[in-house]
């Protein structure tokens, strides 16, 4: 039996819809933080694991793509943002959103490249309320990105849209990655591949009965989330997805904010 794990987040939803269906007798699938699934792919706990990018980067000589299903966009993302109290350019502390490490990473990337800038970081712990944060800026994800909440700023964010429009290319939150021995049989990594997928696609057209079983629990209307899935975001790993990916390792090694890559590691591997 081959251990799944997938993060337990509102954009996860759709990749993993009739998933456990189609693991019947041969895996098994377990819902964590971001940050418990990378720890237990790594040490061996998980075979395969729906993770952050930055885990991957962390580990990237070790691991292995093995679906081309993902949480990407293509342009504004609505559940990442950034919210400043002084001008861009003028932040000298940024409150990080504890719950993801590939957009605290996002959004170092933006504010070094667009405005040559690295605020010092603070936490923003999970159930914390912005307004007591001590910070110039503050990154949010999830439910507190889509409702903002109220307060002087005098800049906002969309990091999706933000990404998109300064690369041109799309960027890629989360992809299926496994260790590579895992995967050395051409077959098993087949029939991996083939679940992902279908998976994908399943949930790609039930968007709509998705919306309406977690809209009331995200404080959401069903056509909001409707759109957000729709819309927002992009369930395929694509070329440009690939290239999006490669250059966020790229500008996030610069910075320190992952290790450098093995040169004989190929990054799209």
């Amino acid at each position: 039996m081959l251990r799944f794990g997938a993060v337990s987040y509102l954009n996860t939803k759709p990749l993993v819809e009739t998933l456990e269906q189609r693991l019947t007798d041969w895996g098994t699938l377990r819902l964590d933080l971001p940050s418990r699934l990378a720890a237990d792919l790594a040490s061996g706990d998980l075979d395969v694991a729906l993770i952050p990018s930055v885990e991957y980067f962390r580990n990237q000589s070790n691991y292995a793509i093995v679906s081309d299903a993902a949480i990407a966009c293509r342009g504004p993302v609505w559940s990442v943002r950034l919210l400043s109290r002084v001008p861009m350019p003028e932040i000298r502390t940024l409150a990080l959103d504890e719950g993801s490490r590939t957009s605290a990473a996002m959004a170092q990337v933006l504010l070094s490249e667009m405005h040559g800038i690295r605020p010092q970081t603070v936490p923003f712990p999970i159930g914390s309320d912005a307004a007591e944060l001590d910070a110039d800026a503050v990154l949010m994800i999830g439910d507190r990105a889509m409702h903002p909440p109220r307060g002087t700023y005098k800049e906002i964010w969309d990091l999706g849209d933000r990404w998109c429009r300064w690369t041109e290319l799309p960027f890629v939150f989360a992809m299926w990655v496994a260790r590579r021995e895992v995967v050395e049989n051409s077959d098993q990594l087949k029939r991996i591949d083939l679940a992902l997928n279908a998976s994908r696609d399943d949930g790609a057209q039930c968007f709509e009965s998705i919306a309406i079983r977690e809209a009331a629990d995200q404080g959401l209307t069903n056509e909001d989330l409707h759109r957000y899935f729709a819309e927002n975001l992009h369930f395929h790993l694509g070329p440009g997805e690939r290239a999006g990916l490669s250059l966020f390792r790229k500008k996030a090694e610069a910075i320190g904010l992952v290790p450098p890559l093995p040169t004989a590691s190929n990054p799209n591997a």
